[in-house]
């Protein structure tokens, strides 16, 4: 940068008898790099642009999601039954039953 403005001043005298000529070269030789620069950034641009849209897209899948409550899932009624193994017997209880049934007379 610094060697530019050298230049510019060991050429001033040039500048200032023809401003005119220097502005249109200038905005000529701007414009021309503006211009290829974007040539050569726009499938940049536009990747990025389109990676702008699929976050926007997510940022508004993950807030339905969050709005949106989850159906609860029923549970299957196989996996609901509770298998108990079988009453322990009561030897006791069977006795007295059998006496009871017992009727003699």
């Amino acid at each position: 940068m610094q060697e530019f403005i050298e230049f510019i001043q060991s050429n001033s005298a040039l500048v200032v008898a023809n401003p005119a000529a220097f502005a249109t070269f200038a905005a000529l030789f701007g414009g021309a790099g503006f211009a290829v620069g974007r040539y050569f950034l726009t499938e940049r641009i536009a990747n990025l642009e389109s990676r702008i849209a699929r976050r926007d897209e997510e940022i508004t899948d993950l807030k339905a999601k969050q709005k949106a409550p989850e159906p609860e899932v029923p549970v299957p009624l196989f996996e609901m039954t509770e298998v108990l193994p079988p009453a322990p017997l009561n030897f006791n209880r069977l006795l007295v039953q059998r006496k009871d049934s017992l009727h003699v007379g």
